[in-house]
């Protein structure tokens, strides 16, 4: 041991989905080069409302060597294969936002060109109709594929989920400190954190802060004031209300989003209860409304009291501030329209892991991290402006602000590329590819005005069988899945006997 570095310490301020995903994973990438603990408050509760996934979660469990079917039986999982989305472009529409790709691209043209030409040629069948993840969902299918031929994620409940993670971390060596922070102890030289210290006096000194305190948050803004840009303009909703009920049906493979005249609700299917809550601007909804919205348009009985929260959208100006890194929420918010909150935990802790420091914290590093994390937040941000943007509904105040607001230039530029000529392009590692883009553009109701040329090289009989086999396949993979709720229940139930949840 003579000659190595002390283990750098690393300070998490608060528990939660983000605290114990980062603990989870620093503890075990990091091993003993790493002095991990985390403080958190058991009267201090979490928003705990992330239950529904993306993809990458999947690569996330694997990078900590999480096994799948145990993790869905501890956390009472489903699998999500997209997300439906009701009364978006106009009461009474619909539209599927799928994981995965529809038909099959060229390098030069993606596959939405083929379909667009074939519409001219009187192909016109659904767009839909050619990605399997979309046709699985809607007829209440899953199983894994092989060649992960299908693209799924999770809906999950997040609390049992953060409490798997802490006991991994804490066998990995993370210690726990119960209590409250009362004071954030800057360095009078330095301005950096130098510890923390709670209510009862305990003095926690650190090398590295997470600040994982949620909206507070306490230290990057609190105590480093490393500033806020407010999104609301472009996302106006502002509060939530959560409330779990019982099932009434066998759980499916998506989440649902139905708009309202004032935001939209959620609809989260799990193995033991379903997720609901209600989105909507304050402006336009008075809360006690809101409340009897959501109770008038659940199923099944309540489990839970209603849990309200207020947000504002935006970003951290700074995730990286001195010797501190906002993950979650203190780092900023993206309302859970795309179910994106859970990824950017990940993202940042996996950001964080990629440029752990050696010694001193590099400026260079900071930079680098805070540059990384805005454009993942200005991506998403875009994309979940187009649901409230591209729309036909006038029918109250709240859908004619959205229809009338200005929107950032970059996702202008989307849309109007994708208007005039069906091309969406993806950029520098960016969270939602073509394919999200087109099925959303589509589903609310931007339809493109040409085609790539690549397109009518095909001769009508080439197009014609090109479409039919695609069609073809996944209509037949489709047929040949199982039931999903059948599926998760013999896969990962988590109502199994003791002895056969063990084995």
């Amino acid at each position: 041991m003579s000659g190595m570095a002390r283990p750098r310490r690393i300070v998490i301020a608060g528990g939660g989905t983000a605290g114990w995903m980062a603990a989870a994973a620093i503890a075990r990438t990091m091993g003993r080069i790493a002095e991990v603990t985390l403080v958190e408050s058991d009267a201090i509760g979490t928003i705990g409302v992330g239950e529904s996934t993306i993809p990458p979660m999947i690569t996330y469990n694997r990078l900590l060597g999480i096994n799948e079917a145990d993790f869905m039986r501890a956390t009472n999982a489903t699998f999500k294969l997209g997300i439906l989305f009701d009364n978006w472009k106009n009461v009474g529409d619909r539209y599927f936002h799928s994981f995965g790709l529809t038909g099959k691209d060229h390098w030069s043209a993606g596959f939405q060109h083929f379909w667009l030409y074939g519409l001219t040629k009187g192909h016109d069948q659904p767009y839909d109709d050619y990605c399997l993840e979309l046709v699985a969902a809607l007829q209440g299918k899953f199983a894994h594929l092989p060649d992960d031929a299908m693209n799924y994620a999770y809906q999950l409940d997040s609390t049992a989920y953060a409490k798997m993670l802490r006991t991994m971390a804490e066998g990995d060596g993370t210690r726990r400190v119960e209590g409250k922070i009362a004071q954030v102890e800057l360095d009078g030289e330095s301005g950096n954190i130098a510890a923390l210290v709670l209510e009862a006096g305990t003095r926690i000194e650190g090398d590295l802060f997470l600040d994982c305190t949620g909206f507070r948050a306490l230290l990057i803004e609190g105590a480093l004031h490393a500033g806020f840009d407010d999104w609301t303009h472009w996302l106006p909703c502002d509060s939530a209300i959560a409330l779990q009920t019982e099932n009434v049906r066998p759980p499916v493979p998506y989440t649902r989003a139905i708009a309202h005249d004032s935001g939209w609700q959620w609809r989260i299917p799990l193995q033991h209860r379903t997720g609901n809550g209600l989105v909507w601007c304050s402006r336009y909804l008075a809360q006690d409304a809101a409340l009897d919205r959501l109770l008038g348009n659940i199923e099944g009985e309540a489990l839970t009291k209603p849990n309200v929260i207020r947000f504002t959208t935006g970003a951290r100006r700074r995730q990286w501030h001195r010797n501190c890194v906002a993950i979650g929420l203190s780092g900023g918010f993206m309302e859970p329209l795309e179910s994106t909150s859970i990824h950017l935990i990940q993202r940042a802790v996996l950001r964080l892991l990629r440029m752990m420091p050696l010694g001193d914290v590099s400026p260079r590093d900071i930079a680098e991290f805070n540059d990384q994390q805005d454009e993942d937040m200005r991506q998403i941000r875009d994309f979940l402006i187009l649901h409230y943007k591209a729309t036909d509904r006038r029918d109250s105040a709240f859908w004619r602000y959205c229809a009338a607001m200005p929107i950032p230039d970059s996702l202008t530029q989307k849309i109007e590329l994708f208007r005039e000529t069906g091309r969406v392009f993806r950029r520098h590692e960016e969270l939602f590819a073509e394919n999200s883009w087109v099925q959303v553009m589509l589903g609310q109701g931007i339809m493109p005005q040409s085609h790539h040329p690549i397109a009518e090289k095909l001769r009508d009989d080439e197009l014609a069988k090109l479409l039919a086999m695609l069609r073809d396949t996944v209509s037949r993979t489709v047929a040949g899945l199982p039931d999903h709720a059948a599926y998760v229940a013999n896969y990962c139930g988590a109502r199994r006997p003791v002895a056969a949840a063990q084995g």
